[in-house]
């Protein structure tokens, strides 16, 4: 199974890289083309996921293996460019981060310190408001949808701080860099969909490349705390 795994992953980032550079494309025909690749790319990673034998004792398996069902979910209908289209994937990705908070905080530490989930939130109000200001006057409907996604993405890189130390540290590691990558992601997609008035192409790359180095991250993080 650690073969499978292993052929999976590899699996996963040639997929990942040849979404990414479709995605970073002016070219409209290579965006079709996005409707073979990007449905592929987390039911690949969950498959990795499941046959890694480190996965089958992870106290985070469930929880991981329904954020990657979801994740699917969301990837598939953002294929569509309508605002109904980011409205229907947001509130699947906001499932799939739903299930990653209530694992990582089955795993959290009682004593963490607070000053680290107030770190993120720190983070999230830096740049946040400017998207949802500039979402609500672009596409007023769709602000409640941001600001809720985004409450509740940020609820998965603060959860990620207060892991517990009966989960391996490179497994923490991991796991916070990934939701770190996540919040980048989706900054970057905000950024590129409602402030900037004509973004380059070569952005929706950049939230391609984060977003699959995110999902990595997570599940790679999930299978170290069974290790």
């Amino acid at each position: 199974m650690v073969r499978v795994s292993t052929a999976l992953k590899f699996a996963f980032a040639g997929i990942a890289v040849v979404d990414t550079a479709l995605s970073a494309s002016a070219d409209p025909s290579r965006h079709r083309a996005r409707r073979f690749t990007k449905p592929l790319l987390l039911p690949t990673l969950a498959a990795s996921f499941a046959a890694d034998p480190r996965a089958r004792t992870s106290p985070l398996r469930t929880t991981t293996l329904l954020g990657q069902a979801a994740g699917w979910a969301g990837d598939v209908v953002l294929l569509g460019d309508e605002p109904r289209h980011f409205a229907g994937g947001a509130a699947a990705f906001a499932t799939g981060h739903g299930a990653y908070i209530t694992g990582l905080l089955r795993q959290r530490d009682p004593r963490a310190s607070p000053a680290r989930p107030a770190a993120v939130a720190a983070v999230w109000a830096l740049g946040a408001p400017r998207t949802l200001v500039a979402a609500y006057r672009r596409e007023p409907a769709l602000a409640p949808v941001l600001a809720a996604y985004s409450g509740v993405l940020t609820g998965t890189a603060a959860s990620a701080t207060l892991l517990g130390g009966h989960i391996p540290a490179d497994a923490r590691r991991a796991t916070l860099a990934g939701a770190g990558l996540f919040l980048l992601s989706d900054s970057i997609l905000g950024l590129r969909k409602f402030v900037l008035a004509d973004p380059p192409p070569w952005l929706e790359g950049a939230v391609m490349a984060t977003y699959c180095g995110a999902q990595y991250l997570l599940a790679e993080g999930a299978a170290r705390a069974g290790a």
